[in-house]
């Protein structure tokens, strides 16, 4: 039996309006996706889609970061629904990474690495990021400075100093993720973050922390001492 389109549910139970009248915190997951979609197939409304969607994949974070062959998979997802998604879910993690203010003092490992993992952690590339700091350590700017491929990331020190150095950075924190989940640093890793502190302590940057950040978990060189 085909499902109703959800234009001719009442007004009250359509996504969209609902989102508008009681807030957009009142709506399920199944339907904040709905409207993400903004139209179902024929036989499926848009909510009857979405709830296939969040049904099979539990949650957000599982669907942000499966092959699109797999979203594909579904009937009705095709090139524009898959965009919105995946526009959808990296504007939250960048909303995530951002400060939450322009001169926010970064005080510890810890409030770096919560700036960092909602940005990193899902990604299959390894891509490098850095924090730029004032004297102050509070934050002039996030600068990603390479992505690599799914087994190597090969940031270049000259180019992290010059960045440093352009934005009047006193401090840096650096890290980079392991799509695999592991976040123990490898043997290049080690001599990596060796010698960008040698060049950071030559032109009087400090260096605070190369931070990897695996699965929901993170190695910090300098709570291991290690810088």
């Amino acid at each position: 039996m085909a499902k109703e389109s959800i234009k001719k549910w009442p007004k009250d139970e359509r996504p969209r309006e609902r989102l508008f009248k009681y807030g957009e915190h009142t709506l399920t997951n199944a339907e904040l996706l709905a409207v993400i979609f903004r139209t179902g197939v024929k036989g499926m409304s848009a909510v009857d889609l979405a709830r296939q969607m969040i049904a099979h994949f539990k949650t957000f974070r599982n669907m942000s970061h499966v092959d699109i062959s797999e979203i594909r998979s579904f009937k009705g997802m095709g090139d524009a629904k898959i965009a919105q998604l995946r526009a959808s879910f990296e504007i939250a993690r960048r909303f995530l990474s951002e400060p939450k203010k322009p001169t926010m003092e970064i005080k510890s490992p810890k409030e770096a690495v919560d700036l960092f993992m909602p940005r990193l952690r899902d990604i299959k590339k390894e891509v490098f990021q850095v924090l730029l700091l004032n004297a102050r350590n509070r934050i002039i700017d996030i600068i990603e400075v390479e992505e690599g491929t799914v087994d190597q990331a090969n940031p270049h020190i000259r180019e992290i100093a010059l960045k440093a150095l352009q934005n009047f950075a006193a401090a840096i924190i650096a890290a980079h993720n392991h799509p695999s989940g592991d976040p123990e640093p490898s043997k290049e890793d080690v001599i990596f973050t060796k010698n960008l502190a040698t060049a950071c302590r030559a032109l009087e940057i400090n260096i605070l922390d190369h931070i990897i950040i695996g699965d929901n978990r993170h190695y910090s060189f300098a709570e291991h001492k290690r810088l």
